[in-house]
């Protein structure tokens, strides 16, 4: 969920879509324009030019930041979200961008394993609003280990995402992957920060950590937060688990056998979405063969 309200686990695209527009308390900026947006077979792409890609680390700044944390509140925390006081996890960040309607927001992502070392994975509607082609997001930067306004391990921009082409279309598959373009000083992402496992096909059933920013009070996406619990199967593709992660978790990983000393676990999902009043449980899509070619496509470019 980026900070939008929450919407009930049954929906059509079109009530989806509307949901995922209503973005809360947001602050309007310029939003720029991506190159392209293609997509062959199951994939639909998105690539942003080197010059996007510096304006969107110069739009970015530590003070944007901060401002738009403090223009959202989506009520009070918990009670099962619960701050990470564990060791930190610098492959897990914050994801900030400017959505269709011009307005900054956020929202989580995770570094995973990779032949290009570049790649994130997050929620597809923080790369783009669903059932609409023309509508992908604009200035995305990826800030690993983000806490408080540090951001100790950089900032990563965004180079292309890629998405299902059931997002694009009918609004089905919430999951995407992200590349991010290696910084000025040389250093790939998963060399910086590390990176996750990932698994595809995993059944419904195992205990998980879902891990995120959201936008509820008194954190305001400044600090990572977590819930924990055993997941299960739900309607429409997608799996649940016992988590009241608000708006700005979305896209934050679902992480399976996670060991709070390394850090490390195997994302199985992300957080999709939660229920309009931001109580439990937590949806995500199961990774399927759409995920996988979704995320073979990054992996490779």
């Amino acid at each position: 969920m980026s900070p939008h309200p929450f919407r009930g686990a049954h929906r059509t695209a079109s009530s989806l879509a509307t949901a995922l527009l209503a973005l809360a308390g947001s602050l309007a900026a310029s939003a720029g324009s991506a190159t392209a947006a293609t997509g062959t077979g199951q994939v639909s792409t998105v690539v942003y030019t080197a010059a996007e890609q510096a304006a969107a680390l110069s739009y970015w700044t530590p003070a944007r930041m901060k401002q738009v944390s403090r223009a959202v509140d989506l009520g009070p925390t918990g009670p099962l979200s619960k701050p990470w006081t564990g060791k930190g996890i610098p492959s897990i960040g914050r994801l900030f961008f400017v959505n269709s309607k011009g307005q900054d927001t956020w929202c989580t992502g995770s570094a995973v394993t990779s032949d290009n070392h570049s790649v994130i994975m997050t929620a597809a509607h923080c790369a783009r609003l669903g059932s609409s082609p023309a509508n992908t997001y604009s200035d995305i930067v990826f800030v690993p280990g983000y806490t408080k306004g540090s951001t100790p391990y950089g900032r990563y921009a965004v180079k292309a995402t890629r998405t299902p082409r059931s997002w694009v279309e009918e609004t089905v598959n919430d999951i995407a992957a992200m590349v991010v373009a290696t910084p000025a000083y040389g250093t790939r992402l998963t060399d910086a920060v590390g990176a996750q496992a990932i698994a595809f096909g995993r059944p419904a059933g195992e205990r998980v950590t879902a891990f995120g920013y959201p936008a509820t009070t008194p954190q305001r996406g400044e600090q990572l937060l977590y819930c924990a619990g055993a997941s299960q199967r739900a309607p429409e593709g997608e799996q649940r688990v016992p988590c009241d992660l608000g708006g700005g978790a979305s896209g934050g990983p679902w992480l399976a056998g996670f060991d709070s000393a390394t850090g490390k676990g195997t994302v199985v999902s992300v957080n999709s979405h939660g229920e309009r009043d931001g109580s439990s449980p937590m949806y995500g899509p199961t990774l399927d063969k759409t995920a996988q070619a979704v995320y073979d496509a990054a992996r490779r470019g």
